[in-house]
C-alpha cells in the first residue's frame, strides 16, 4: 500500500545522509519517517568539524535547499591546513601546499558536525524524526514491504526501508554478510577548550583550521572546531586493545598520557603540548572499514546509505557521501515510477561512486600512517 504522498519510507538513523534523504522527499511533497535510536537531539556529542566538498556535500544541501544557510553558518577560513615537521614544527611544503606549509585554498568550508545536523533537522516537518525509537532488525513481507522491529516491541511497515543507521548498521544484514573490519589504526581523540583564552600558543600554532605532522607511520593532527575547542588526534598502528597491550588502564589519564609521549618521543615539544595540557580524556577511535567494493544484490524494498553502506576511513569524504546518497535516493524516488526502479538507479550510481572513494580514503591513510611491512 502507498501513502497518498508516495510510498511509505522510513529511513533508520538521524545522521546527516538519513536528514539529506528526508529532506528532499519533503521538499518534493513525499511523505517520510526517520527513526532514531538516541532519546532527543542533544544527547551526545555529534564530533569535530567537516570540510563540505562542492562536487558532493555542497550538491546535496543545494538539493535540500539550505546551501545559503550552510554557507551563512561555515567557516571558509577553517580550510586551512598546516602541514609541519613532526621535529622541527617548521612548515613543510608538499603537493597541494605553499611554501608555507599551507594548503592551497579551494571551496570546501568547515562546519561543526552537529551544527550541520541542526541545520538539516530544523528543516524537517515537525515530528518528521521519531526519537527513542531503536530499530533491532527488519523483516520483508513477502509484497516487496518491510517490517521494522523497534526495542519497545512495536513495529513499523514500510514499502521502503533505508539503513541510514552508520557503521554497524542493524539493516545490513538484510543486504550484505560484511561486518567491518579494523585497519590496525587507531586514532586517540583528545581536545582543548575555550583554547584563544586558556592556550593561546597552541592556538596559534594550530590556526584557523588543521595541523598535521606525521613521520614513521604515526600522526598528530589537531583541528579547531566553531565553539573555541581544537580537537585532537594522535594515530598510529597498534592493535585494537593497544591500551591493554600497554598495560594501561583505560580510565588512567596520566598513564596513557604517559604511553603517548613515550611513542612521540622526540618530536617538537610545542606539539607534543597538545597531549599535555588537554582539557579532556583520551577516547580511542579505532578506524574500521567494509570490504572495498562493497557491494549486494539488489532487494526490493530496502536499501542503504552512508556509513552503513561504504564505512572508509575517516579522511573527509564519508559524511560528504553520506549527505549525496540521501539526496540521489529521494530524487530517484521521485523522478522513477516505482520503489524497485528508484532503488536499483540509485544503487548503480551510488555502489560504483562509494567504491572509488573508500579506495581514495585507503590510501590517504597509508599515506598518513603506513603499513609496517611497507
Amino acid at each position: 500500500m502507498r501513502s497518498q504522498h508516495g510510498p511509505r519510507v522510513a529511513v533508520v538513523g538521524a545522521g546527516l545522509g538519513g536528514l539529506a534523504l528526508a529532506r528532499v522527499l519533503q521538499l518534493h511533497g513525499r511523505s517520510v519517517t526517520v527513526l532514531e535510536r538516541e532519546p532527543a537531539r542533544g544527547a551526545r556529542p555529534q564530533g569535530g568539524s567537516l570540510d563540505i566538498h562542492p562536487d558532493t556535500g555542497q550538491t546535496a544541501l543545494r538539493a535540500a535547499g539550505l546551501l545559503d544557510r550552510f554557507r551563512a553558518l561555515s567557516r571558509p577560513e577553517g580550510q586551512e591546513w598546516r602541514r609541519v615537521d613532526p621535529v622541527t614544527a617548521l612548515p613543510l611544503p608538499g603537493p597541494g601546499h605553499d611554501e608555507e606549509g599551507q594548503r592551497e585554498p579551494g571551496d570546501s568550508p568547515e562546519i561543526d558536525r552537529g551544527q550541520l545536523r541542526g541545520l538539516l533537522l530544523e528543516s524537517l516537518t515537525e515530528g518528521t524524526v521519531r526519537w527513542d525509537s531503536a530499530v533491532t532488525g527488519a523483516t520483508p513481507l513477502g509484497d516487496g514491504t518491510w517490517r521494522l522491529h523497534l526495542a519497545d516491541g512495536g513495529t513499523e511497515d514500510a514499502d521502503l526501508v533505508v539503513g541510514a543507521d552508520g557503521a554497524w548498521s542493524r539493516l545490513r544484514p538484510a543486504l550484505s554478510d560484511a561486518v567491518p573490519g579494523y585497519t590496525g589504526v587507531t586514532f586517540v581523540e583528545t581536545g582543548l577548550d575555550d583554547c584563544d583564552i586558556r592556550h593561546p600558543a597552541l592556538a596559534r600554532t594550530v590556526g584557523a583550521g588543521t595541523l598535521l605532522a606525521a613521520s614513521d607511520g604515526k600522526a598528530l593532527l589537531a583541528q579547531r572546531n566553531g565553539d573555541g575547542h581544537i580537537r585532537v588526534y594522535a594515530a598510529f598502528r597498534a592493535p585494537r586493545d593497544w591500551r591493554s597491550a600497554a598495560g594501561v588502564r583505560a580510565d588512567d589519564a596520566a598513564a596513557v598520557r604517559a604511553r603517548l609521549l613515550k611513542h612521540f618521543d622526540g618530536w617538537d615539544e610545542g606539539l607534543l603540548r597538545l597531549l599535555r595540557e588537554n582539557d579532556s580524556g583520551f577516547v580511542d577511535r579505532p578506524v574500521s572499514v567494509l570490504p572495498v567494493p562493497h557491494t549486494w544484490e539488489h532487494v526490493p524494498g530496502i536499501t542503504l546509505l552512508g556509513d552503513a553502506a561504504h564505512l572508509m576511513p575517516p579522511v573527509g569524504l564519508g559524511a560528504n557521501l553520506a549527505m549525496l546518497d540521501g539526496a540521489d535516493l529521494a530524487h530517484a524516488l521521485v523522478r522513477e515510477p516505482g520503489v524497485a526502479e528508484a532503488v536499483r538507479a540509485y544503487e548503480d550510481r551510488m555502489l560504483p561512486r562509494s567504491a572509488r572513494a573508500a579506495r581514495e580514503c585507503l590510501d590517504t591513510l597509508d599515506h598518513l600512517i603506513p603499513p609496517t611491512d611497507s
